[in-house]
């Protein structure tokens, strides 16, 4: 996500890094540098320089004191600056209500549908909520199929009237059947079109009257960059929307609609939304998003998908088998299961610190672990359970069963060794800071 802005970025601080102190004259070329790196991701110039114009005035404004190089103060500089631009701080999100209702507006191939689903998969999973989706796209023929799909895949009943061409109705008589079934979130998937349009506009401003909704969302592609900024202009001046969803921000986006939407409509980003899976949906952090754009990492959420994912219990039961040096085969294949729900692989790594920028261009697929769960899963239950046993004739049973080389296995059972020394070391560690299981 935002390789080339953060590229451009680092960049324009090398200007500035060396320095041992900031002047009119460095700060002059390290902003230039910063105003392009905005613009070609997509920022509007006028934004990008009313940015950089405050970016400059703080600068000189500071004095560098001798813990801080000019360098690391003008990145701080920068990061509060993109994290005002965003919003500031997260936004709330209104699901008072009997039911609640969230109405979902967007252009064609904005990714409205999917988001319904994974916003009810995230209220229903993070929040304890019931939703009920409503299919209220009357024309694409296929947008009540796709939306009963999603819905039998995260548990979710799906609310249509494949005959009724009234999306005003069907809205209002989703509200009843919602309170019939004890349903406490109503989620409206709207029609979309290829463009702005005066009859969808009126047909979601009509559904909007009808259901006075908790939220209205704007659904933006952020890869297509300025021009889901003016979309979103144009949806704001006739919906006036409480927030925006950024989807595909896993495509090649250059980051101008995430730097830009808040600004121009002056309404919060709300969500992100990444890939096609149900549980890739996240809540917007603007303070997360700078620091990640900036190469800085987000171990934030990073600790927050794991704790979401690790079961406190085996976490402990876990924890115990490590202090004893008794950890195995079986263990590890647990936990690689547990890593691979947390997300896309290059994406968790992308949140660690210095991490993202080292394996940008390293191909990283969420399949990355097969060839190891082969080599285990060819392992017998005992050879699982006591790595000791694993024989020259065991592994090249195991290897042939896993459809690897020999040398592949020797690799894995080395590193597993290593692994095994590395915990010996945490057994050192007083019992409160191996943090395992905690939340």
């Amino acid at each position: 996500m935002f390789e080339s802005l953060s590229e451009k970025l680092e960049s324009a601080f090398k200007q500035i890094k060396g320095e041992g102190r900031i002047t009119e004259l460095n700060i002059a070329a390290t902003v230039k540098d910063i105003r392009r790196a905005l613009v070609d991701a997509d920022v509007n110039y006028k934004i990008a320089k009313e940015f950089t114009d405050k970016i400059r005035e703080t600068a000189l404004g500071q004095k560098v004191i001798n813990a801080v190089s000019p360098g690391q103060l003008m990145v701080k500089i920068v990061k509060d600056e993109l994290v005002d631009l965003m919003g500031g701080t997260e936004s709330t999100f209104n699901t008072k209500g009997n039911p609640a209702i969230i109405l979902i507006a967007g252009l064609q191939g904005s990714g409205k549908t999917t988001f319904s689903g994974k916003l009810a998969n995230f209220l229903k999973t993070k929040k304890g909520l019931s939703p009920l989706l409503v299919a209220a796209d009357i024309y694409r023929p296929a947008a009540i199929d796709q939306l009963k799909v999603l819905g039998e895949q995260i548990g979710i009943d799906v609310y249509s009237e494949p005959e009724n061409k009234d999306a005003v109705a069907i809205a209002t008589n989703a509200i009843k059947e919602a309170r019939s079934k004890n349903k406490n979130v109503l989620i409206i998937d709207t029609a979309g079109r290829l463009a702005v349009d005066e009859a969808m506009m009126t047909e979601v401003a009509n559904i909007k009257s009808a259901v006075s909704p908790n939220e209205i969302l704007f659904v933006v592609d952020s890869m297509t960059g300025q021009d889901a900024v003016n979309t979103a202009k144009a949806f704001n001046d006739r919906l006036d929307f409480s927030g925006v969803v950024l989807t595909k921000l896993d495509g090649d986006t250059r980051g101008g609609a995430a730097l830009s939407i808040k600004y121009t409509v002056n309404k919060p980003i709300k969500f992100v939304s990444s890939g096609e899976k149900m549980d890739t949906l996240d809540v917007f952090y603007p303070e997360r998003m700078a620091q990640r754009i900036l190469g800085m990492g987000d171990i934030t959420t990073l600790v927050e998908k794991a704790q979401a994912q690790f079961d406190e219990a085996q976490a402990k039961k876990l924890e115990k088998k490590i202090r004893k040096n008794q950890f195995d085969f079986e263990d590890f294949k647990q936990q690689l299961e547990q890593i691979k729900k947390m997300g896309n692989i290059k994406d968790l790594l992308g949140m660690i610190p210095g991490v993202g920028k080292a394996v940008k261009d390293i191909d990283i697929s969420d399949d990355s672990f097969k060839g190891i769960e082969a080599l285990i899963n060819s392992m017998t239950p005992q050879e699982r359970n006591n790595p000791d046993l694993i024989t020259a004739s065991r592994k090249a049973r195991i290897a042939k069963g896993a459809g690897k080389e020999l040398t592949e296995l020797n690799a894995f059972l080395k590193q597993f060794e290593q692994m095994k020394e590395m915990m010996k070391m945490m057994n050192k560690m007083p019992m409160g800071r191996m943090g395992l299981g905690r939340k």
